[in-house]
């Protein structure tokens, strides 16, 4: 049998990072402390995923991007790094164990003036955010993934842009033996956006399932 990763052949994947852009070196010292000190190291985005984020960014051209789960920050920093000089990140995590990591390398990214970094309940924070956000990125805990949707869509202006992470959960979520609770949410959620006619959406078969939404109408 293969070995796999996600769903994807880990010899594949290693070609395909092979052949993604080098990361900075802020980055790799970012994943190699991540890989030592957490518990779940595999939840950072990585080198592909992570040039695939500051790509997509520096296209888009947000002013104003959020981030649901920094985790020890590798994705903010790509997110924040094509950022215009008047471009702004926020991002949330309810972990506190993770923070001196992240401001840690948010600051030696030289990046720490973009972003406003929260730890705390994104439920309760995200009313507070008085400002519109033209990227959104979610990648939090699945159990409350579709109440973190409702919340933001209505933070996004038309145009605004909504990306998903591990949306299809190690091919879980087309195995009916799984009826565990995350699965289920992930299910649910995806279900409910593509029945959402506010967005128009792509479920992208990349790394955990990334699930691009674009608002087309309020």
């Amino acid at each position: 049998m293969k070995e796999t990763r996600y769903l994807i052949d880990v010899a594949i994947e290693t070609y395909c990072e092979e052949h993604t852009t080098e990361e900075s070196d802020v980055l790799k010292r970012l994943e190699r402390e991540t890989n030592i000190t957490t518990l779940m190291p595999r939840m950072l985005s990585g080198k592909v995923q992570g040039k695939f984020l500051s790509i997509l960014t520096s296209l888009f051209k947000p002013k104003n991007i959020l981030e649901l789960g920094t985790f020890t920050g590798y994705s903010t920093i790509c997110l924040a790094s094509e950022l215009p000089n008047d471009g702004h990140l926020v991002t949330i995590d309810k972990n506190p164990e993770i923070e001196d990591i992240a401001r840690k390398y948010f600051k030696e990214s030289g990046l720490a003036d973009k972003i406003d970094f929260y730890i705390g309940n994104a439920l309760y924070i995200i009313p507070r955010l008085n400002r519109q956000f033209d990227l959104v990125f979610l990648d939090a805990d699945k159990e409350r993934l579709l109440d973190y949707y409702k919340m933001v869509i209505d933070k996004i202006p038309v145009g605004g842009i909504i990306l998903v992470d591990n949306i299809l959960w190690n091919g879980k979520v087309i195995d009916k033996k799984c009826d565990d609770k995350i699965t289920k949410e992930i299910r649910m959620f995806n279900d409910f956006v593509q029945l959402d006619e506010r967005v128009e959406n792509v479920l992208l078969p990349f790394r955990d399932g990334l699930m691009m939404i674009k608002k087309i109408i309020e």
